[in-house]
């Protein structure tokens, strides 16, 4: 069984098909929904580094991961679809939603490691300003805003109707 398999097991989260494979750049440049994955084909691995093994989540599996997840039942409530992925050894989720208590967007990112989940990045973004606070130094990744890539700290920099979570230098 891949880690990703386990990943969505362990967070009960469900999924629409199996796992598929797609070249990081286009993956990550998505912000729609991906293909469902025929699940009769078994779970797909990358076959280079320039590739990423993804699942397609079940909407209604997140909601309910965020409202165990921070205890406040409705608070965040997904407006994208989610990415759930493999990447290069590291398993993530990024989920984009509103937050209803700070009104504001949220992107979400964890990382799974062999020790649990550990948030990675969480951005709060509207028209008027975007504040984050980031840990991706370690990791491949870097948060995209206002097509200015950033990988770590807290701050703040302008307002932005989209945040995207991609390939560090990409």
């Amino acid at each position: 069984m891949s880690k990703l398999r386990n990943i969505l097991i362990g967070a009960g989260i469900a999924t629409v098909g199996g796992i598929g494979t797609k070249l990081a750049v286009d993956y990550f440049r998505n912000r729609g929904q991906e293909e469902k994955v025929d699940e009769t084909v078994g779970d797909a691995e990358p076959t280079s580094v320039e590739e990423v093994a993804y699942a397609v989540v079940e909407d209604s599996t997140i909601q309910t991961f965020l409202d165990n997840s921070f205890g406040s039942p409705g608070r965040y409530v997904p407006t994208r679809p989610p990415k759930i992925f493999d990447y290069q050894e590291f398993q993530c989720l990024v989920i984009w939603a509103y937050d209803n208590q700070k009104e504001k967007n949220q992107l979400l990112a964890f990382k799974y490691t062999d020790e649990g989940r550990k948030m990675i990045a969480s951005v709060g973004y509207s028209s008027e300003a975007t504040d984050y606070n980031l840990n991706l130094e370690e990791t491949p990744f870097a948060i995209e805003v206002n097509g200015e890539q950033i990988t770590s700290g807290q701050g703040e920099t302008n307002g932005t109707d989209e945040v995207d979570f991609v390939p560090a230098g990409v």
